[in-house]
């Protein structure tokens, strides 16, 4: 019993082992110096963040739009356009 569990983890992180280093392999056939590995990171960030704040701010657009529909519901329509005009007034 203790033997094939042994057995079995050697065998995974054999595995393991093989993937690692396949993948190093493709990085560094693809990506032969530092500075184009960073240059390229760079990159990815800029448009990471741009991403981010981009699809931030249509979403919050959404949300707000989505609770104006509800201004005209009895109980809580008080609630939203009390939001709605605390969001739409001059700063």
């Amino acid at each position: 019993m203790v033997l094939k569990r042994i057995a079995k983890r050697i065998k995974r992180d054999n595995e393991n082992g093989a993937r690692k280093g396949a993948l190093e392999d493709l990085f560094y056939d693809f990506n032969r110096s530092r500075i184009q590995v960073y240059k390229m990171n760079f990159v990815r960030g800029i448009f990471f963040g741009l991403g981010t704040a981009l699809g931030g701010t249509l979403v919050v657009a959404i949300i707000i739009w989505i609770l104006s529909l509800f201004v005209d519901w009895p109980g809580v329509g008080n609630f939203f356009q009390q939001l709605q005009d605390a969001l739409s007034r001059p700063r």
